[in-house]
């Protein structure tokens, strides 16, 4: 049977039992207004342009199916690139706005 060495720099179990519990980060990794923003954008990104479809297929278009196809993809994409800007604002906002831990220990 084959046992472990102890080596000086190791700790034993004992010597872990002495020191204080650290707090675990219980934190969600990402904020709450954040996966709302994802799922309002989610949400208009299904029904923008599938109501727009259906609201304009018989009467702005009379029937054409092609122009009100078209026209809902031009309103897809258009939710598309606002959630890319949304997304981007905010992440600049964050870079600006507090400094990061990484940031502080610089400083020091």
């Amino acid at each position: 049977m084959a046992t472990r060495r102890i080596i000086g720099s190791e700790k034993t179990i004992l010597e872990k039992d002495d020191q204080p519990e650290e707090r675990s980060d219980i934190a969600p990794a990402v904020p709450k207004h954040v996966i709302f923003k994802l799922l309002g954008f989610t949400f208009a990104m299904v029904v923008v342009p599938i109501g727009s479809y259906f609201l304009t297929v018989h009467t702005i278009f009379k029937g054409n199916s092609s122009l009100a196809g078209g026209l809902a993809a031009l309103l897809a994409n258009m939710v598309l690139i606002s959630y890319v800007i949304v997304a981007m604002k905010e992440d600049g906002s964050e870079r600006q706005g507090s400094p990061t831990k990484l940031d502080s220990k610089k400083d020091q």
